[in-house]
This record gives structure tokens, C-alpha cells and sequence, in this order.
């Protein structure tokens, strides 16, 4: 099929055609070039040899020197040109030349020359040398050989001259043609056969594509990897990048060349470089690199049912993080609301009840019994936590897991001062899924404790939370933290945030979160650890002052 906006053809086998007819015509007439030097350079050697044989026996013959010799040239003109005559239809020549010693012209073969001058330019004839080469035969360019007729004195008395015009260019390509057209037609059978051969090969390579399907495919792909805000890693299975999108360095700060060079040669963070090499499938592996948060996925890419690459894609999740640590805050603000207000909704409802029936000195038992209860709980947990948020966190906390059934405890050895707002709020996020997550594998698995350590060393905050609940299987210790994973029912929100969150706000910061089986081999602990945690000591002096 040929394009109907230009004369070169669309389809890649006449493309290749076409280029292969340009190519043998250049050959061919280089060849007709070369075939026609050839030619005359074969012309020159073979009938430039029979001409000066025939020259030189002419000037040696007697009939021809003697009249020379004895001065009787004009007497016997007659006889010397019926001997011209018969050398050149003997030999087939142009022209046979009789000239005195100056070159002007006693007998020829024919009435052209007589009386003219022969071309002796460049000619060794008049110094007694014979000589063959180009020569002007009157108007005719041929070639001539020229043999000097001497006397008994070694005198030049005239001058043997037999030539032979060159042949006209259709003489010529007449002779080059048959062998010329020969080598054209096997070179078009070789190169239509080789054009529909190599278009198949490539056709096959390239999965039946023709070029400008595969410039169109470049250009979507160069558009989409600079259009999607997600980045894209392609890794061949020997480790070069074969693709790395503008958003994927800017997620993971490369500058210079990337495509082409090995995943172990480039500046990447050892995390996330470990995960570009890796043959396993990946669905949502949370990653943190300086102040972004990752999530990545990776899917092997097969072809003939080998594995030939890698796919890996960069989502920047750490806007919807900070977003889902302020939800899971106010998620657990909101429930520890609605625990508190159906337990004092029964508690009003009782004391109504109460002052219906005029009891009112159990009233006043059941409100003083209310109020040591909460200052009991209140002071549990202020005792050993100084920092009013994640002190509020647990107050709360304590309401709503009583309500399930579950008795929440700060053990004795606890310790958390008063930390700045940011660290405050991190401490907050971890430690609150922690704590709902121990209160639902406990709830689950029948359980009724669950128990919070918090410590402080230098900057780094230090949590551990047990629950009495089935305990984590030691082959689902790595999927735990997995954004999705989670052992309860789905729902429509989704679960299985919980966790990745606090692992992420933990790699964040410098830290880790990691789990364990309880002491007597029940339940789990989870600990964590969050650097950076610097006290608030600004906060703790304005509460002295102010006290």
C-alpha cells in the first residue's frame, strides 16, 4: 500500500524495496561505467596491437617502401592506394593512411584524407619510433598506430598510418547491455525475495507492526510516562532500566541519564532499589524516602511464557497519610464519643431512675462511686504519662475497651514525658491503632486485657502493646503491615490500614515497629519505637509558671 499524501510506500516491505531498486540502480550504473571503460580500455589493447602489426608490415612491404624510397610515389600512387584499400578491408579498419615524412597524405584507403594532413600530436612517428595511440581521423576520434618507413640510410621517407574509429556509445551499451541486464534482473530477483524476507522477519519481531504504527506507539508511550503523575520503573531481567518516567525521578530524586544503566549503579535508597530487583510480585508496599511516603507496586512482565522485565510503579502517598492519621485520630475521637455517651446515657438513665423512686441518698452513692471510678482511671494514666494528648488518648481509650469488656492498663514501669506537638501527634497515631487493634484480636479471642508500656530514652519514644488475643502466625509476621491486610471482615471503607500506618509514621521518623508473641506464648506485642521524640520543654516551663 502506498501513502496517498507522498510517493513512499507505507507498508515496510516496499519501503525496503524501494531502497533496495534505488541501491541496484546505483550499482548498475557504476557497473555500465566500469563495463564501458572496460570496454574501451579492451578495444584499445586488442585492436591497437593488430593495428600496428598491420601498419608495421605495410611500411616494411616493398611495394609500399620502394616507391618511397626511389622518389616514384606519384607514379605508382594508383597501385598504393588498391594496397590500402585491401589492408583495410582486410582488417577491417577505418581508414589506411600513406603520408611523406611532414604527415600530409600521398595514398588512403579512401577520399577523405588525400592531400590532408594526418593528427600527429603526440606522436613518436617522425623520430623514426612507432607509435599507436588517440588520434583526430578526420573528425572521427579513433585509434591509430603509426610506423615510420625508413630507406637504406635509416632516412624518413614517409609514414605508415592504420586506424580505427572508437565505436558510437550505442555500439557500446549494445555490447555492455546483455551481461548488464542479466546482473539488473538477478539483482531485482535478490532483492524483491530479500525485501519480502526481512519485512517478515521484522513484521514478526515487531508483532506485525509497520513503522509508522511503531513511531505512534513511541509517541503515545513518550506522552503517557510524562502525563501520569504515578512513576514507572521498567527493568529488564538482567537489571537495566528500560524505562524510567520524569514523575518516578522526581518521586525518587535521580537526576542525569538513567535509562540504560544498571538498578545497582544508580543513587536509590537501599530499600527501594532491593525492591526494583526483586523477582516477587509486590502489591502495596509502603516505602519512605526522606520526607515521601511510597507505595509501591511491582508486576512481572512474560512473553512467550518467559519473564523478559519488570514493571514497577510510584505512588506519593504522603498527603493522603498525613490526611489518614488525622482521620484515624478523629475515627478514634468519634468512638470513644459515642462509648462515652451510651455509658453516661445508662448512667443518667439510672440516676433518673433513682430520683424517680426518691432514692436520693443512692444517687448520691452511685454519682461519688461515678466520679472515684473516673479520677481512678484518670489518675492511672497521668501517673505515668506527663504529655496531656497521648494521656487524653489513653483516658479515652480505657472508656471505650471497658465498654467491649476489655481492661486497658498502663503498666507501673511506664514513663512519657511531655513531647513536642509533632512528635506528641505521631505518638498518638501509633499508639492508637496499636491499642485498637489489641482491643479486637482480645474482644475476638476472648480475651480481657490489654496492656500499654510507654518509656522515653534520650529522643526516642518507646511503646509496647500486649493484647490476650490469638497472637500473630509466624509466617503472616511480614504481611501484617501490608496496606489491606487484615484478619476482619472487609467492610466499605476498607481495612487493613491500621497497621501500615503505624509502620509508616515509625519508618518516617527513623524508627520501626515490629511484633512478637506474648510471654507465655499468647497473644502479641507490638512494639515501637519513634526517634526524634524530643521533649517540650518550652511547654513544661509555662505550666510551671502558670502553676
Amino acid at each position: 500500500m502506498w501513502s496517498r499524501s507522498r510517493w513512499w510506500p507505507a507498508t515496510l516491505a516496499g519501503q525496503f524495496l524501494v531502497l533496495q531498486l534505488t541501491v541496484l540502480l546505483a550499482v548498475v550504473a557504476a557497473a555500465s561505467v566500469v563495463s564501458l571503460q572496460q570496454s574501451d580500455a579492451d578495444f584499445q589493447n586488442t585492436r591497437g596491437a593488430r593495428l600496428r602489426a598491420a601498419a608495421e608490415a605495410m611500411a616494411n612491404t616493398e611495394p609500399v617502401r620502394d616507391p618511397f624510397v626511389d622518389g616514384t610515389v606519384a607514379s605508382r600512387r594508383v597501385s598504393l592506394i588498391s594496397y590500402t584499400q585491401r589492408v583495410r578491408n582486410n582488417l577491417q579498419a577505418s581508414g589506411v593512411y600513406l603520408a611523406d615524412p611532414d604527415g600530409v597524405v600521398i595514398a588512403s584507403s579512401d577520399f577523405v584524407g588525400r592531400n590532408r594532413r594526418i593528427d600527429l600530436d603526440g606522436s613518436t612517428v617522425q623520430q623514426g619510433r612507432p607509435w599507436t595511440g588517440d588520434v583526430d581521423d578526420f573528425g572521427e576520434p579513433a585509434i591509430a598506430a603509426q610506423v615510420p618507413i625508413i630507406d637504406d640510410d635509416l632516412q624518413l621517407v614517409g609514414i605508415a598510418m592504420v586506424a580505427q574509429t572508437y565505436p558510437t556509445w550505442g555500439e557500446r551499451i549494445r555490447g555492455v547491455l546483455p551481461d548488464l541486464l542479466t546482473f539488473a534482473g538477478l539483482g531485482l530477483g535478490l532483492g524483491v525475495a530479500g525485501s519480502l524476507l526481512l519485512s517478515r522477519l521484522i513484521r514478526r519481531r515487531t508483532r506485525g507492526l509497520e513503522p509508522a504504527a511503531i513511531a505512534a506507539l513511541a509517541d503515545q508511550r513518550e506522552a503517557l510516562l510524562h502525563a501520569i503523575r504515578e512513576g514507572v520503573v521498567a527493568v529488564a531481567t538482567d537489571g537495566t532500566v528500560t524505562v524510567f518516567s520524569d514523575s518516578a525521578r522526581e518521586l525518587v530524586g535521580l537526576d542525569g541519564p538513567v535509562e540504560g544503566r544498571r538498578v545497582d549503579e544508580l543513587d536509590l535508597d537501599p530499600a527501594l532499589r532491593g525492591l526494583l530487583t526483586d523477582d516477587a510480585e509486590i502489591r502495596d508496599h509502603v516505602v519512605v524516602l526522606g520526607d515521601r511516603v511510597l507505595v509501591v507496586n511491582r508486576n512481572a512482565v512474560h512473553e512467550g511464557g518467559r519473564r523478559v522485565a519488570s514493571v514497577t510503579t510510584l505512588r506519593d502517598r504522603t498527603e493522603l497519610l498525613a490526611l489518614q492519621s488525622e482521620l484515624s485520630a478523629r475515627e478514634s475521637i468519634t468512638n470513644t464519643l459515642r462509648a462515652q455517651t451510651h455509658e453516661f446515657h445508662n448512667q443518667l438513665h439510672t440516676i433518673s431512675g433513682l430520683v424517680q423512686l426518691g432514692e436520693y441518698d443512692e444517687v448520691s452513692r452511685l454519682v461519688g462511686t461515678l466520679s472515684r471510678r473516673r479520677a481512678q482511671i484518670t489518675d492511672a494514666v497521668t501517673a505515668h504519662v506527663e504529655d496531656p494528648t497521648v494521656a487524653a488518648l489513653l483516658i479515652a481509650k480505657t472508656s471505650l475497651a471497658s465498654e467491649r469488656g476489655v481492661d486497658l492498663v498502663v503498666t507501673p514501669d511506664s514513663d512519657l514525658p511531655r513531647l513536642d506537638p509533632e512528635a506528641s501527634t505521631d505518638v498518638g497515631t501509633v499508639l492508637g491503632n496499636l491499642v485498637d487493634n489489641a482491643v479486637d484480636a482480645s474482644v475476638g479471642a476472648g480475651g480481657s486485657s490489654v496492656e500499654v508500656t510507654l518509656h522515653h530514652d534520650g529522643d526516642v519514644a518507646q511503646l509496647a502493646v500486649a493484647d490476650t488475643g490469638p497472637g500473630v502466625p509466624p509466617e503472616l509476621v511480614g504481611e501484617i503491615f501490608r496496606r489491606g491486610w487484615s484478619s476482619k471482615a472487609p467492610t466499605v471503607g476498607g481495612r487493613g490500614v491500621g497497621l501500615a500506618l503505624v509502620q509508616v509514621v515509625c519508618e518516617r521518623r527513623g524508627g520501626s515497629v515490629t511484633v512478637r508473641a506474648g510471654a507465655d506464648g499468647t497473644g502479641a506485642v507490638f512494639e515501637a519505637e519513634l526517634p526524634g521524640a524530643r521533649v517540650d520543654v518550652d511547654a513544661g516551663a509555662d505550666a510551671g509558671v502558670d502553676a
